[in-house]
């Protein structure tokens, strides 16, 4: 995400400046034939050109809204994992003890048995963040293109494609746990299932009473809540008939817009000379430099065609990229700055040691 207060404007214009060169060359065309060819039949009404312009703007919004929920939804989740771990490391902290136990414990043995658990958790995030990272075929395309690919090498990085996850989860897991985890699919969901039967031996010895096991079990029943809501905004995409014919009816508005303006700005043009031919003095060059320009005047349409081509193919870009708040985007949901700020919020906690810093960002885009 973006932390600037105001959105750079020059970095929108750079990453879609291809295709305003696009949008300028398909207004050229019609008016070269307009203009030059003499072809002044080539124009397209603007009453359905309105119409469908319309439409097409309603159906943008609506890809928008959509695309603004997904990525809402996408941050509540996140707000909910965030306070869940701090709950659970509470928990942890608190209910773990030798009120009940026979033989008592040193602490040091209790605070390696809450490292243990906090320390899971630490892993559990990772997992599940790198799972979320994955590409799904419905988001290579985005990756794909050149612009994307050229803000991403030059703007900011994305952790979870430079770095191993196993190298990144492996600090947190005993070797059985490291094995045991990544033998299986859905590591985060086996990360999960670890912890509930750690706690089931914990409670046997006689260090969680019943009701407190029954309130850390709650916790990891909503750590699998929040996992799933996760999975289920990245495994499911936007639909893709939706999708498809937005993009499909943007662009059939972006090829008739040149069509359609031309004969507003010929007629101005017009009513320009209208207004010259009543002059007392019409030798003087500002009178022929005038002249010249109403009666061209038609191509001051490529300007105005290729901005309103930008303005309703950026918005459509623009919620294009934002459907996916998990596919590593400079507007996605922070996670690994989140996964990151967690760990060292519940770490320091538990009076953990060997703590990490924060991660730092370049370019004011946190991922």
């Amino acid at each position: 995400m973006y932390t600037r207060r105001i959105f750079p404007v020059l970095g929108v214009l750079k990453w879609t400046r291809r295709h305003i060169f696009l949008f300028i060359f398909l207004a050229l065309i019609p008016v070269f034939l307009f203009d030059v060819i003499g072809l002044k039949w080539l124009h397209v009404p603007w009453l359905p050109l309105g119409v469908l312009g319309t439409a097409v703007a309603f159906v943008v919004s609506f890809k928008n809204n959509a695309s603004y929920d997904r990525l809402w939804e996408a941050r509540k989740i996140w707000g909910g994992i965030v306070n869940a771990s701090r709950s659970w490391t509470i928990m942890v902290k608190d209910f773990i003890n030798n009120d009940h136990t026979v033989e008592d414990r040193t602490e040091a043995k209790m605070l390696a048995i809450k490292r243990e658990l906090v320390h899971r958790h630490v892993a559990w995030l990772t997992a599940l963040r790198y799972q979320l990272r994955e590409d799904k075929p419905w988001e290579m395309h985005l990756k794909a293109k050149r612009s994307n690919r050229e803000f991403r090498a030059s703007k900011y990085r994305v952790c979870e494609d430079v770095e191993d996850q196993e190298g990144a989860i492996r600090p947190y897991l005993t070797e059985a746990d490291y094995k045991e985890v990544f033998a299986k699919g859905n590591q985060a969901s086996q990360l999960l299932g670890i912890q509930s039967r750690r706690l089931k031996e914990l409670m046997k010895e006689g260090l969680i009473e019943d009701f407190r096991h029954m309130e850390m079990m709650n916790m990891l029943v909503e750590f699998y809540s929040l996992q799933g809501k996760s999975e289920r905004i990245k495994n499911f995409p936007y639909p893709r008939q939706f999708a498809t014919l937005n993009y499909l009816f943007v662009w059939i508005f972006i090829l008739l817009i040149p069509y359609g303006i031309m004969e507003g700005f010929e007629s101005f043009g017009e009513k320009i000379l209208g207004v010259l031919n009543k002059h007392e003095e019409q030798t003087s060059l500002m009178h022929v430099v005038q002249e010249t320009i109403a009666r061209h005047f038609v191509w001051f349409s490529v300007p105005f065609s290729a901005l309103i081509s930008w303005v309703f193919h950026t918005m459509e870009a623009i919620g294009e990229n934002t459907e996916n708040p998990f596919e590593g985007g400079p507007n996605d949901v922070p996670i690994t700055d989140m996964s990151r700020g967690i760990e060292i919020d519940i770490r320091q906690l538990i009076d953990d040691t060997d703590i990490p810093e924060p991660y730092v960002w370049p370019n004011d885009i946190v991922m």
